[in-house]
């Protein structure tokens, strides 16, 4: 209808079609400033704008590597769509980062931002737990409200708790079936980036939260994209905001009553839809190897030491080089494959093990513990692996830096912690896990 109409003249129009794929940046700067100019003359009043999933475009940017030039582009875009549009009535803006005013608002100074931890609009998100109940009564589905809750539940907004998603619990109610619906409905490479490339302390905290423990840190909700590999602690901002964690609580005083400088929240994954969905993310970094990795699994659990050395160069060249994150001190090789084999082993035992592992203070000693969820099942030992790195100074061999590993492993007395929880003695496995450079040895049994 704006080509048909007279109120705009040859040149506007020319403007109007001159919107397309293949169009100048410049072009496309100004199209949305246009077209509130072309809309606000035919309906004769100022146009609201809604801008979905703005971020998007800066974590695609982030993650493929063309950030300032997606930065330069989009801060003269908003600049004209917002700020110097005088066509506009309001803009609504929404997206998962709040991103920082250096980068790309810089030029915009009348942006109130409402976060998922703000109060205002808390009641506008999501279904509430009475609404979803009612929907499963409707369609005779009563008996999965718990199960319901625990997929699909958790989001919080403000101090508003229990939301569930609306977007999981329509197709939930469509299909019936409990698998990821919201979760698996975007691109994650951000996230996946930034986890696969964390630091052993970060990845410790994840393998907690994957556990279903929850973890203390602080949270800055507004992320600068071009520190995301300097703040190790970004991450965890980046997880909230994007709904994969839930807050349980936030500690704002110490314990002398004093308010603290940054507050501290404790933080937990969403819900069993948002925990399937790291599963799947973690099992997509091991399917490069994942014939060798899954033939290494089964003779950890068979005892087969002979095939766990024999399949172990080629787990560890794959786990290692992937979470490579470009450091080169050859002592961070054994924390990366560390990481990769807890990771990896929660992903392939998730239905029959409780996986918990403990990291000693200062890198050298690690212990991994396998507990069977069927205690009677006795093709599910009970394992407990222990990790050291040869030491020179005290060792000449591998064989020796394995035999003391696997003697720690009696000293501190583990299998005490499996026999207390139902898991037989004779039925627990015992290794030892040595490295020297690229080079890992195992015994044990």
């Amino acid at each position: 209808y704006i080509m048909k109409s007279d109120l705009y003249n040859n040149n506007e129009k020319i403007q109007f079609k001159s919107v397309c794929p293949d169009m100048s940046d410049e072009i496309a700067q100004k199209a949305i400033n246009d077209l509130s100019n072309y809309l606000s003359r035919y309906y004769g009043k100022k146009v609201i704008i809604i801008l979905d999933e703005y971020d998007t475009p800066m974590q695609e940017a982030y993650v493929n590597g063309y950030w300032d030039e997606l930065v330069a582009f989009t801060r003269s875009l908003f600049n004209l769509t917002f700020k110097t549009n005088p066509y506009l009535e309001r803009g609504i803006m929404t997206g998962i980062t709040r991103v920082s005013k250096e980068s790309i608002f810089s030029d915009l100074n009348n942006l109130v931002v409402i976060t998922t931890t703000s109060n205002q609009y808390n009641t506008a998100f999501g279904f509430n737990e009475e609404e979803v109940f009612a929907a499963l009564d409707e369609q005779e589905l009563s008996g999965e409200k718990e199960k319901v809750k625990a997929w699909y539940d958790g989001f919080t907004f403000g101090d508003k708790k229990d939301i569930y998603n609306p977007w999981s619990i329509i197709n939930f109610l469509d299909e019936k079936k409990y698998k990821l619906y919201w979760a698996d409905s975007s691109s994650n490479a951000l996230v996946n980036k930034l986890i696969r490339t964390a630091p052993g302390e970060i990845k410790e905290q994840m393998e907690s939260l994957i556990s279903g423990e929850s973890i203390e840190t602080y949270i800055d909700e507004q992320i600068v994209f071009e520190q995301l590999d300097l703040d190790e602690n970004a991450i965890w901002s980046l997880l909230l905001a994007s709904g994969y964690l839930k807050v349980e609580y936030v500690k704002s005083e110490d314990e002398t009553g004093e308010t603290l400088d940054f507050p501290i929240y404790s933080l937990r994954i969403t819900n069993r839809e948002v925990r399937s969905m790291f599963l799947k993310m973690f099992k997509g970094w091991f399917n490069r190897s994942l014939s060798a990795y899954n033939n290494f699994v089964k003779s950890l659990f068979n005892g087969d030491i002979e095939s766990m050395n024999e399949y172990m160069n080629r787990v560890a060249r794959g786990v290692i080089s992937y979470f490579d994150t470009g450091k080169t001190p050859s002592d961070e090789e054994p924390e990366r494959f560390y990481h990769g084999l807890v990771l990896g082993l929660m992903v392939d035992q998730v239905d029959n093990y409780i996986l918990s592992s403990n990291r000693e203070s200062g890198f050298g000693r690690y212990d991994i513990m396998l507990e069977p969820i069927d205690k009677n099942n006795e093709k599910l030992p009970g394992i407990v692996i222990e990790f050291k790195v040869f030491n020179p100074k005290k060792e000449d061999t591998l064989e020796e830096t394995v035999k003391n590993a696997l003697r720690q492993i009696k000293e501190k007395d583990y299998d005490a912690e499996l026999i207390k929880r139902g898991v037989k003695e004779e039925n627990i496995y015992h290794y030892g896990f040595a490295f020297k450079g690229k080079e890992v040895l195992i015994d044990g049994r």
